[in-house]
């Protein structure tokens, strides 16, 4: 408000004139010395303050939510405002240094000679020239070569180089920096450098969310996973998270083109965390962003980060109830919802959700602001991902996702073919088993896993949803690959998975199902392995350790 800008004002007077006292003292004359002064700027109730340049209220805030939209990937204009700390630099600027070859000193000085170097694929004929015979203002046009004493500057073709009056070569683009054309065939050499460009932009994506999460569960625990999808929502690469996510994640994408794919806008953002409809179990929360490209109708990728929530609500703080018999017990449950619309944050539906149910979130507040860090995530995803496409194009990016995957599933191809007919069954201590019968089929270098024989539903809570079950599948085969490929739906593309109706792999609600995630998924895991005759079974346990208050 007008107050607080007032304050903030006499704020930055007062540290003005302490600067240029400073300033002063060091021998700097007043007229010399220029100052300039930044709100750092937030919303309420958040910690991230942006800084802005001074101005009326309008302006700073404009640019405010423009530059937490680009960051954030939201704003919050139901929000108030605050300036968080004035910041003010002052700056004495000396006079430009005397220059010897000043212009009209000397006359512009003239090529020594001529060579020829290779630059971007081709040989250039060019100039070599004596830097310390150059006058200001005096401009060098690529391709040329310019000497000194103790370095050597190329100039590329498209750029000029130019001396100012206080001697510093400047070299600036001339010509439109050509794009590379690249077919849509799959290059060996390109096909490396896309699966490590995918791989990264997940990985940027669990930095951001590391960095701007609240929560110890997600920001030092880490309990969290980032990835990139195609148009179909088909994954396409993954950070090296937490396994069980990577695999599932791909169903809870699904779910949102099943369910919004229609209705989706640019600045959408959606979440889920309904074991029934592409989650796992409820803490974890799936925040679902689609990509979509300028003037584009449909989105073209997707980005998603899944983050364990330290309490969705339930009967147990910490959302981990043992004794939890229904889905309800176990917490506060989201089905295809609207987390972001048209870029902005709702907070007040989001609130209404988390504390609407019968066993509500019992720190919703860390809810939301775990939440808009994965919105923040995903806003790294898809910039980097624009980024890509205006590097390369949508149809090549498009093309290498469609190559990353098939060179996955050639791998897992491969990998079948040295494998054998395997059955095990993993019995519990819990009375349940998970039996699985894997066939391999070396003709078409295939393989069948069949949970068939799995103990039916449960009526505690470790029921594993089936993309549990899918991303165990995928876990498994893919740490027995010895080639570095991104684990990504390719890998899946050989291997049927058969999972029984009304089985403890495939319940139907209202089912519990928090302990499907944590315990059954490495029963699985141990049953697959025993079964392809890789490695014993284990304990079959994560030793889970929940806790609140």
């Amino acid at each position: 408000d007008d107050f607080g800008v007032a304050a903030a004002e006499a704020l930055a007077d007062a540290m003005g004139t302490e600067a240029i006292e400073d300033l002063a003292a060091q021998g700097a004359s007043s007229d010399t010395v220029h100052t300039q002064v930044r709100c750092h700027l937030r919303y309420e109730a958040t910690e991230v303050a942006l800084p802005v340049f001074a101005a009326d209220i309008a302006t700073m805030q404009r640019t405010f939510e423009a530059a937490h939209l680009q960051r954030f990937g939201f704003t919050s204009p139901e929000k108030r405002v605050f300036i968080a700390l004035v910041e003010v630099e002052a700056e004495a600027r000396a006079e430009a240094p005397s220059f010897a070859n000043a212009a009209g000193c000397r006359q512009p000085a003239t090529p020594l000679s001529r060579t020829r170097f290779y630059s971007q694929g081709a040989w250039h004929d060019a100039e070599v020239w004596q830097r310390d015979t150059l006058v200001a203002g005096q401009t060098v046009s690529g391709p040329a070569v310019i000497v000194e004493a103790n370095q050597t500057v190329v100039v590329e073709p498209g750029w000029s180089a130019e001396m100012t009056p206080r001697g510093d070569l400047v070299l600036t683009r001339t010509a439109a920096r050509a794009r590379e054309t690249i077919g849509l065939e799959a290059d060996p050499v390109l096909l490396e450098v896309f699966a490590s460009r995918f791989m990264g932009i997940a990985e940027d994506m669990g930095e951001a969310l590391r960095a701007t999460a609240q929560s110890v569960n997600i920001k030092e625990r880490l309990d969290f996973s980032c990835a990139v999808f195609d148009r179909d929502g088909q994954l396409v690469a993954n950070a090296p998270h937490v396994p069980v996510h990577l695999g599932s994640m791909e169903s809870a994408v699904e779910t949102v083109i099943r369910e919004r794919g229609a209705s989706l806008k640019p600045g959408d953002v959606d979440m889920l965390n309904a074991p029934y409809a592409g989650g796992t179990h409820l803490p974890d929360i799936t925040v679902v962003t689609p990509v979509f490209l300028d003037g584009g109708t449909a989105p073209q990728f997707y980005v998603a980060s899944r983050g364990h929530h330290a309490d969705i609500g339930g009967t147990a703080p910490g959302s981990m109830s043992p004794d939890a018999t229904t889905i309800e017990e176990e917490g506060v449950y989201i089905g295809c919802v609207l987390l972001v619309r048209e870029g902005r944050f709702l907070e007040a539906e989001t609130l209404a959700l988390l504390t609407g149910a019968r066993y509500p979130a019992r720190n919703p507040a860390q809810n939301i602001a775990d939440l808009k860090a994965q919105v923040a995530a995903n806003a790294r995803g898809r910039a980097e991902l624009l980024r890509l496409v205006a590097e390369f194009g949508a149809d090549v990016v498009a093309s290498y996702m469609a190559h990353v995957q098939a060179n996955a599933e050639e791998a897992v191809r491969r990998l079948i073919g040295g494998l054998k007919d395997g059955h095990f069954r993993a019995e519990t201590d819990g009375g349940w088993a998970i039996e699985v019968a894997v066939t391999i089929d070396r003709a078409c270098r295939t393989a069948k896993v069949d949970f068939t024989g799995t103990s039916p539903q449960q009526p505690t809570n470790v029921n594993a949803p089936a993309p549990v079950a899918r991303a165990a599948v995928l876990y498994v085969f893919r740490v027995l690959l010895d080639a570095p490929i991104p684990l990504n739906a390719g890998c899946l593309r050989p291997i049927e998975i058969v999972i029984p109706e009304g089985s403890m792999l495939k319940p139907a609600y209202p089912a519990a199902v928090v302990a499907g995630n944590v315990e059954t998924s490495q029963v699985i895991t141990n049953a697959l392995v025993a079964a392809l005759g890789v490695l014993g079974s284990a304990q079959g346990t994560v030793n889970n350790l929940t806790f609140g208050n």
